[in-house]
């Protein structure tokens, strides 16, 4: 197995920590990135430093400079990139009406503008060398969008959307963009789930105030019965990694619960896809579908 330069974003907990940790033991040079090393997340920074590997960079996702200069400096030590990992998000919960549109803003800039913002710069140094690898990782909400998690749902779909759009265009060129699509895990991102900011309309919800905590309720029994570990996320960023270049799937789907359910409507809807490529004249682009 080659070792790859490898990019991920988030890393400070859940997903992001496990895989930066699980890519390193692997052998591939990881550039970590998570915000404000030198206050908040200081020990976690420093902890993730120490491991062979590792380089920790602080990055703000929505501060183009920031992204841009820790790009810079990877391009710096390395001369190019071999594999961008956007798996930072923030997740929003509640009645959709609460959402206002800076909540909105602020959701699609963290989900969706960061990582397009980190594509754009990838992508140059991944065309010249004729291979790179893209993981996006999305949610199953990024193909079903629930009810109290509506803006959540909408801003996964668009990352969808930009990955499944670009996972076409560029692999004719030697490029892999991949989609990752845990379902519910018991990480910190869970426990930091925002609301909406205009709390003016939840009484006009009553008729429906009881369902998101029978939602709660179902989503904890599902995590006693299937005992989902978080650490399958990072082994399908390294199993992603490993696969030969052109043989890796568009989705993956990590989901112990409900995963069954989603690879299904993933399933349905390659079927009907490929159809209208090959109706717009584009069948060319479809390769080998896995």
């Amino acid at each position: 197995m080659s070792k790859k330069v490898v990019l991920i974003t988030g890393t400070n907990s859940g997903f992001g920590w496990l895989t930066a940790n699980s890519l390193a033991a692997s052998g591939h040079k990881v550039y970590a990135t998570m915000r404000d090393i030198n206050g908040k997340n200081a020990d976690r920074a420093k902890a993730l430093s120490q491991v062979a590997n590792v380089t920790v960079l602080d990055v703000t996702l929505t501060d183009e400079t920031s992204v841009k200069n820790a790009f810079d400096t990877v391009i710096t030590k390395e001369g190019t990139i071999d594999v961008l990992v956007n798996n930072a998000g923030v997740a929003m919960f509640g009645v959709a009406e609460t959402a206002t549109p800076t909540d909105v803003q602020w959701m699609f800039d963290v989900n969706v503008i960061a990582p397009w913002r980190l594509m754009k710069l990838a992508l140059p140094f991944m065309r010249k060398q004729s291979e790179g690898l893209i993981i996006n990782v999305s949610s199953g909400w990024g193909r079903f969008s629930p009810p109290f998690s509506a803006v959540y749902g909408a801003s996964k779909f668009a990352l969808e959307g930009l990955s499944e759009g670009l996972h076409y265009e560029v692999k004719p060129l030697g490029i892999d963009v991949a989609i990752i699509q845990p379902g519910a895990f018991p990480t910190e991102m869970s426990q930091k789930i925002q609301s909406g900011s205009d709390a003016s309309v939840i009484d006009d919800y009553k008729v429906i105030a009881d369902i998101p905590n029978k939602m709660f309720t179902a989503i904890g029994q599902m995590f006693e019965t299937a005992n989902p570990n978080p650490q399958e996320i990072a082994d399908a960023v390294v199993k992603l990694i490993n696969l030969p270049k052109g043989q890796r799937p568009l989705r993956t789907v990590v989901d112990p619960s409900t995963g069954e359910i989603i690879k299904a409507a993933n399933d349905a809807v390659r079927v009907e896809y490929t159809k209208v490529l090959a109706a717009f004249g584009m069948k060319e682009l479809l390769g080998s579908q896995v």
